[in-house]
């Protein structure tokens, strides 16, 4: 019988924004029709110490790296790790650069971003990468009122791949997660500039995400109660109440691609203004 995963782990490790990466991963994801890749984006891995918790993550969380790094030491160490993990690693732009260089019979610069124009917008998508990554999971919360978007919502609702997408796009965004009982930061609930909205998706849909994880890097919870679908279930109340008792607009992500709920987001600015 052919043994198909319905969901794996795709790690996406870029020196640049990642737009490159996200593009090819999601491409080539989109060919396994019964397999869903959980994505993990690392923009802007530049030095041994940003690359190691990277690594941690991978080994956390086993599956498909693909990367694109300049840096010989950099990539030979992901290599070598991957190597090791027994994981398969791919440099995507390694060999389309290995043929440039066969035809024009040049070496490359081996410039990180290189394809990128030095504008305003790409100094803009640089910003908000570096907010955004500052923001993930309810980090720095003094800086919320900096934000244009704030993403709540409980563990895997995809808060994290859509604040990656957006900040791609110039939009700095922060998320935090969204646990039964402990209260929003204040900080939140007095921001007057971002747009805050909650994630949600159906019981059974997260329980299915949530079971095809390791657990280990998740404190406070315990398998039973992190997939039962009853628990679950009182997750997303407590999600809706919150998000209907301060007016935050919802958007159920259950049958949304990552685009999907990015543009869903988009255009709830554009309303909102």
């Amino acid at each position: 019988m052919e043994n198909r995963k319905n969901f794996f782990h795709l790690h996406l490790i870029s020196d640049s924004t990642g737009e490159t990466l996200i593009s090819t991963g999601r491409a080539a994801a989109a060919q396994f029709k019964f397999s869903n890749a959980i994505e993990h984006v690392y923009p802007l891995i530049r030095s041994k110490k940003q690359l190691l918790p990277v690594l941690q993550a991978i080994d956390d969380e086993p599956g498909i790296v693909l990367y694109t790094i300049v840096d010989p030491d950099l990539a030979n160490l992901l290599e070598t790790t991957c190597r090791e993990m027994g994981l398969p690693s791919v440099n995507v732009l390694a060999p389309v650069i290995e043929k440039f260089q066969s035809y024009l019979g040049t070496p490359s610069r081996g410039r990180v971003g290189a394809q990128h124009v030095l504008n305003a917008e790409y100094f803009a998508r640089i910003e908000a990468l570096n907010f955004t990554m500052d923001h993930d999971d309810g980090q720095a919360p003094d800086g919320y009122d900096e934000a244009d978007v704030v993403i709540i919502g409980i563990s895997r609702t995809s808060k994290t791949p859509t604040s990656i997408y957006l900040a791609n796009r110039g939009i700095k965004t922060a998320n935090i997660p969204i646990v039964v009982g402990v209260p929003l930061p204040d900080n939140l609930l007095k921001a007057k500039k971002p747009l805050i909205v909650g994630l949600i998706a159906t019981s059974d849909r997260i329980s299915q995400v949530r079971e095809n994880r390791e657990l280990g890097a998740t404190p406070g919870y315990d398998r039973s109660d992190y997939t039962d679908r009853a628990t679950i279930a009182e997750e997303l109340k407590y999600a809706r109440s919150l998000c209907a008792r301060n007016n935050w607009p919802l958007i159920d992500v259950t049958r949304r691609s990552i685009e999907e709920t990015a543009a869903a987001i988009v255009a709830l600015r554009v309303k909102l203004r």
